[in-house]
C-alpha cells in the first residue's frame, strides 16, 4: 500500500446502506429474539387478560399499577411487543436477504480454482508421488473412491494440472436459510394471530373497550365486532341449558368487546362427572349449530368435550369450563340482629340481585353468585394423612354489598354437616376474595332445623322480654339489689349480643381496677352464662321440652354449641342467616370460540424450523479437493478437505478415504530429491 492509496478518500456510505447494515446485524436479531422470548415467558407464566381485581389481590395496589403501566396483563397486545416482533421480522428478513445469495452460491459452486500451497495448509491432507501410474487411471480411482463415500464432484483441467472439486452435505447451508425463514414466518403468523388488528382499530378510533358491567345486548356499537371484522380472535361465552348465543366476549385489559358470530350456538344439555376427590373428571356439551346460510332450517348437532373441539367454518369451539346458568333458588332469611324470630321467605336466581336491609342494617344488595349441587370436600373427622372425602351437598355463594360498595362473600350449605358427632349448619364468610372462609357453626335442633338457635338468638335481642323473664319476686331479698342485679344481667346480655365474649372482657377492663380484673371477668362470665341458660330454658319450654333443674346431656351440648355460635356471630357481618330451602338447578357450559387465520402460517413456520434445525445439526457440509499433475513421468496427487461440523467425524472419514485410495494407488511416496519445494511452488503457480 503506497501513499497514494492512503490519501484516497473513502467512499461515502448512503443512508440506505447504513440502515440495511443495521437491520441485518446478527447482534440486533439476537437481542430482539431474546426480548421476545422473555416477554413470551412472562405472558405464559402470568395469566393474561384476567379481571383486574384478581391482579390487585395477587400483587397489591403498587405492583398492580406498575405491571399495568408496562402492559404485563396483555403482553401480546401491547404496542411495544408488537413493535419488537415487527423489528425482529424486519431484521431477520434483511439478514436472510443478505446471506441467501452467498449461501445458495456456496451450495452450487465446486471451487475448482485452488492453489497447491492452500491445499497443503489444510489440517486434513495427504500427498502421493506415483511414478508407475498415468493420470487417467489415477483420476478414475479417485472418482470411484469419492463415489463410494457419497460425494459429488466436478473436474477442471487447468492445462498443467487438474483439480477434482468434491462436496457433500450441501443442504446443511439450506438449514440456516430455512431457520431464518422460519423465524420470519412464525413472527408474521404471530402478528396475524395476535391483537394487532384490535390495536389498529383502537388507534384509528373505530373501536372502544367497554368497561361497564353490561350484557352483550347492551354493549354499544363501538364495542362490537361484526363477523370478519378481524382475522383472528379468541373469546368466551357461558350458555345455560336451553339457551343460544351468536356472540362471544373478548376480554381486553379491564373491559371487554363483543365479537358477533355468523352462526348461533345452542346448548341442549350439559353433563359433568366427578372424581372421588371432588375434582371434575369430564364434562361434555350437547350443542346445536344454527346457520341459516349454510345449514338452512336443519341445525347441526354435535358433542363438545374437553380436548375434542367442534370445528365449524374455520371456527374452533372448545369446552373450557362450566358453572351455574341461573338456578332458581328458594330462600329463608332469618334475622340475627333483631328480636324477630320468624324468617322472611324469598326467591331468586343465580346472577340476580335482591335489595335487602332496614333501619338498623342499612341498604344492602344481596348478589347471588353461584349454586353448586355437589361439594366433595375432605372429611373433617378424618385422621391425619387419610384421603377421605364427603359430599357436603348443595351450597350457595353470595355477596352482601353495602351502599358504599364494600362486600363480604358468604358460602352457605343447604344440608347440616356432622362434626364430632354433632350436627351443624355451616355458613362461611370472608372479607377478601381468595381469603379462606371463617365458618359460623349453627347447631341443629331435634327437627333438623336451625330454628331453635335462631329463636334463642332473637330472645337475646328482645330487651322487654328479657326483663320479664329475669324479673324475680321481691320477697326473700332486697328489691333494690335484685333490680340492680337484673340490670347488670341485661347489660351483660346486650354486650354479648353485640360483641360476644370479647365485649364482656373489654367492659371489665374499662370499669374494674387491674388488680381485680381477672376475678371480675370470671364473675361477669359466670353471671352471663347463668343468664343465658335461663333464656335457653325458656326457649326449650316454648317448644314443649320438659326441663327440670339441670339440662340434659343433649340440651347441654346444644347450649354450649349455641354459645360458641353466638360469640362468633358479631364477626359474621350479616344481619341475617340465609338458608337455602329449595332449588331448580340450571347448568351452564363455558365455551371458547377461536378463529385464527394465522395458525396455518405459524404451523408452516414450525415445519420450516424443524427441517432447518435438522439440516443444521444433523448434516455436515464437507469439501474435498484432489490436485493432480504429471511431473517427470510421474503423477503427483494431493488430497485435502474440510468440514464445517463435527471435525472428529470428518477426520475419521478422511482417514477412511485415504485408506481406500492407498489400496488402489499404494502408500504415499515422497517426490524425488531433485524436485525442491521451491520448484514445486513455482509449478503450482
Amino acid at each position: 500500500m503506497n501513499e497514494t492509496t492512503l490519501c484516497k478518500p473513502l467512499r461515502r456510505r448512503t443512508l440506505g446502506w447504513v440502515l440495511l447494515e443495521f437491520f441485518g446485524s446478527m447482534n440486533l436479531a439476537i437481542t430482539l429474539l431474546v426480548v421476545v422470548a422473555i416477554a413470551s415467558v412472562i405472558g405464559t407464566v402470568l395469566q393474561q387478560n384476567q379481571s383486574y381485581p384478581d391482579y390487585i389481590l395477587k400483587f397489591g395496589p403498587f405492583w398492580f399499577a406498575a405491571f399495568n403501566q408496562i402492559g404485563l396483563y396483555d403482553v401480546y397486545g401491547t404496542g411495544w411487543f408488537i413493535a419488537i416482533l415487527a423489528f425482529l421480522i424486519l431484521s431477520t428478513s434483511v439478514c436472510l436477504y443478505q446471506q441467501a445469495p452467498g449461501m445458495l452460491r456456496e451450495m452450487t459452486r465446486f471451487r475448482t480454482s485452488v492453489q497447491i500451497d492452500s491445499l497443503r495448509g489444510f489440517h486434513q491432507q495427504a500427498e502421493w508421488w506415483l511414478p508407475d501410474h498415468d493420470s487417467r487411471t489415477v483420476q478414475a480411482d479417485i472418482t470411484s473412491a469419492f463415489r463410494g463415500f457419497g460425494y459429488r464432484w466436478r473436474i477442471q483441467d487447468h492445462g498443467d494440472h487438474q483439480v477434482i472439486a468434491v462436496m457433500k452435505g450441501r443442504y446443511n447451508r439450506m438449514g440456516y436459510l430455512l431457520t431464518h425463514a422460519a423465524v420470519v414466518t412464525i413472527g408474521v403468523g404471530g402478528l396475524l394471530d395476535g391483537n394487532l388488528w384490535l390495536k389498529l382499530k383502537e388507534w384509528r378510533g373505530e373501536l372502544a373497550v367497554e368497561t361497564r358491567d353490561l350484557s352483550a345486548r347492551e354493549a354499544p356499537p363501538i364495542s362490537r365486532l361484526a363477523p370478519g371484522a378481524i382475522p383472528t380472535f379468541r373469546g368466551n361465552v357461558r350458555l345455560p341449558e336451553g339457551s343460544a348465543a351468536n356472540f362471544v366476549f373478548l376480554r381486553v385489559r379491564d373491559g371487554f368487546l363483543v365479537q358477533e358470530l355468523p352462526f348461533a350456538i345452542e346448548l341442549k344439555e350439559f353433563q359433568v362427572a366427578y372424581y372421588d376427590t371432588g375434582q371434575p373428571k369430564s364434562y361434555t356439551s350437547e350443542v346445536l349449530i344454527h346457520d341459516q346460510e349454510y345449514l338452512g332450517d336443519q341445525p347441526l348437532a354435535a358433542t363438545i368435550r374437553v380436548n375434542h373441539p367442534l370445528v365449524y367454518r374455520g371456527y374452533a369451539i372448545y369446552q373450557s369450563d362450566f358453572g351455574d346458568g341461573g338456578s332458581k333458588l328458594e330462600l329463608k332469611a332469618w334475622p340475627l340482629t333483631t328480636a324477630r324470630a320468624e324468617p322472611v321467605a324469598a326467591k331468586g336466581e343465580v346472577g340476580g340481585v335482591i335489595k335487602v336491609g332496614g333501619p338498623t342494617a342499612g341498604a344492602l344488595s344481596l348478589e347471588l353468585d353461584d349454586f353448586r349441587l355437589f361439594n366433595l370436600l375432605p372429611e373433617p373427622n378424618a385422621q391425619p394423612g387419610d384421603r377421605q372425602f364427603r359430599n357436603f351437598g348443595p351450597s350457595i355463594s353470595f355477596k352482601l354489598r353495602d351502599a358504599v360498595g364494600a362486600a363480604r362473600e358468604y358460602l352457605n350449605y343447604m344440608a347440616p354437616v356432622q362434626i364430632d358427632g354433632r350436627w351443624f349448619y355451616l355458613s362461611g364468610v370472608r372479607a377478601q376474595p381468595g381469603a379462606p372462609f371463617s365458618y359460623l357453626h349453627i347447631p341443629v335442633d331435634a327437627n333438623n332445623s336451625p330454628e331453635r338457635f335462631l329463636r334463642f338468638n332473637a330472645r337475646l335481642h328482645d330487651a322487654s322480654g328479657l326483663r320479664k323473664l329475669l324479673a324475680l319476686p321481691a320477697a326473700g331479698g332486697d328489691p333494690d339489689f335484685q333490680r340492680d342485679l337484673n340490670q347488670v344481667r341485661l347489660n351483660l346480655v346486650e354486650l354479648f349480643a353485640q360483641g360476644g365474649f370479647m365485649a364482656i372482657t373489654e367492659k371489665a377492663k374499662a370499669v374494674v381496677p387491674a388488680e381485680r380484673l381477672q376475678e371480675a371477668t370470671a364473675l361477669y362470665l359466670n353471671l352471663l352464662r347463668e343468664t343465658l341458660a335461663e333464656v335457653f330454658v325458656a326457649v326449650l319450654r316454648e317448644e314443649g321440652v320438659s326441663v327440670e333443674q339441670e339440662l340434659g346431656e343433649r340440651e347441654n351440648a346444644f347450649f354450649n354449641d349455641a354459645l360458641s355460635a353466638l360469640a362468633a356471630r358479631p364477626a359474621y357481618g350479616s344481619p341475617f342467616y340465609l338458608q337455602l330451602t329449595g332449588f331448580q338447578q340450571v347448568e351452564a357450559s363455558g365455551l371458547q370460540v377461536t378463529y385464527s387465520s394465522g395458525a396455518v402460517v405459524v404451523y408452516a413456520g414450525f415445519a420450516l424450523l424443524i427441517v432447518g434445525v435438522f439440516l443444521m445439526f444433523y448434516t455436515s457440509f464437507r469439501r474435498l479437493w484432489a490436485w493432480l499433475a504429471v511431473e517427470d513421468g510421474a503423477v503427483r496427487l494431493i488430497l485435502a478437505g474440510t468440514g464445517n461440523r463435527r471435525p472428529a467425524e470428518f477426520a475419521r472419514e478422511f482417514a477412511a478415504l485415504q485408506t481406500a485410495l492407498e489400496r488402489r494407488l499404494g502408500s504415499p511416496l515422497s517426490p524425488p530429491p531433485s524436485l525442491s519445494p521451491a520448484d514445486t511452488l513455482k509449478e503450482a503457480h
